[in-house]
């Protein structure tokens, strides 16, 4: 029987070959940040956000750190005096606060995600200013540009409310934008220009303790975008498997035969899902796994689409359609994790401590 439906799921896949190929090589053009990075990117593809957090070095820097966000620009917002000085709004008269817009690539990072993002880079409880900082041009705020980035932002507030990561209440609101006005040439990509005086002093203010102390061991990562937002950062075939249950070719896609040692996410959320420890050739042509990381990070169900039961595989988060499982695998669970490449993102091993991942380095020499 094993053999019967194994030989299915491959005629299946066969069928799916000319139609997935070019949506194979999309996917695969979109998956490697550095490599496009590198490229002359179109300004007319990116889209831009607004953030306040206290010290606008501090905010510029963390978001260029950010995959998917091309440039950070420090400035002035929320006012009433048009194009404004630095030291005119240090002094507290025009009623502007230090913020920095943000151009993004939403083929590889959406607004919900920076606004995640965004959480763990100041303290949000803080009406009075930021960390060392004092004064309403010190204060936080989301400038929304748009009504779908106003309920992304009222929803992952929301969020971070009901997380319960701080026991004060949230106090950074939600506004319309407003003109922004840029800061003084001196101020753009300050920690690049001076990083002695910039480490010294994000140190001394307190804010790197501060998100060390308050985000150890906690995350508001694995957090589904909007639908809007998937089809802008999705291929068509990855939006097609894990929106729609689709199913990618064999043998034609990006890891079916990749050997190297990392972690393996839901692309829709970013949700931690296999390790490479646990891959074998299953000779299907598709990725697959012996076990998950975590029984709870999978939802099971049974489906009968191809007119037999099949045990079909979804991320609990995103709620993503991986593949289905099957009693077929090795000892010692003897199950195999058939999973399509395209909902999968790989985090190489070198990688995965900057990505958020480092807690699952240890378990790879398991």
């Amino acid at each position: 029987m094993r053999y019967s439906l194994l030989l299915a799921g491959i005629i299946v896949g066969m069928i799916a070959y000319f139609m997935a190929s070019n949506d194979l090589a999309k996917a695969q053009s979109k998956s490697n940040w550095d490599d496009f990075k590198e490229k002359n990117i179109d300004k007319s593809t990116l889209e831009k956000a607004t953030f306040a957090g206290g010290c606008f070095w501090c905010i510029e820097a963390s978001f260029e750190k950010v995959e998917g966000v091309v440039s950070a620009v420090s400035g002035y917002t929320g006012g009433e005096k048009k194009d404004p000085s630095y030291k005119e709004v240090s002094r507290g008269g025009t009623k502007h606060i230090e913020a920095v817009i943000v151009y993004y690539h939403p083929k590889f990072i959406t607004y919900t995600e920076l606004v995640n993002h965004f959480w763990k880079f100041y303290d949000p409880t803080d009406s009075g200013g930021s960390f060392a900082d004092r004064g309403h041009h010190y204060t936080s705020a989301i400038f929304y540009h748009n009504d779908e980035q106003k309920i992304i932002a009222e929803k992952s507030k929301l969020n971070l409310i009901k997380s319960k990561i701080f026991r004060k209440p949230i106090v950074t609101p939600i506004i319309k934008s407003t003109p922004f006005y840029e800061a003084e040439t001196y101020h753009q990509n300050y920690y690049k220009k001076n990083p002695g005086h910039y480490n010294s002093y994000r140190i001394g203010s307190g804010r790197d303790n501060f998100i060390k102390n308050t985000w150890k061991n906690k995350s508001l990562r694995y957090i589904k975008p909007t639908i809007q937002e998937l089809k802008k950062k999705l291929s068509s075939l990855q939006f097609k498997v894990t929106q729609n249950d689709g199913t990618e070719t064999p043998f034609k896609n990006e890891f079916f035969k990749n050997k190297k040692e990392g972690i393996y996410v839901d692309i829709v959320s970013g949700e931690p899902l296999f390790l490479s420890t646990h891959k074998f050739d299953s000779q299907t042509g598709w990725p697959s796994f012996y076990k998950p990381i975590s029984e709870i990070s999978l939802k099971k169900s049974v489906d009968h689409k191809l007119g037999y039961s099949r045990n079909e595989i979804r991320s609990a988060k995103a709620n993503s359609h991986l593949g289905h499982v099957f009693r077929d695998g090795p000892q010692p669970t003897g199950l195999r994790y058939c999973i399509n490449s395209a909902a999968l993102k790989f985090i190489p091993k070198n990688k995965m401590k900057s990505k958020g991942f480092e807690k699952f380095i240890l378990q790879l020499k398991k």
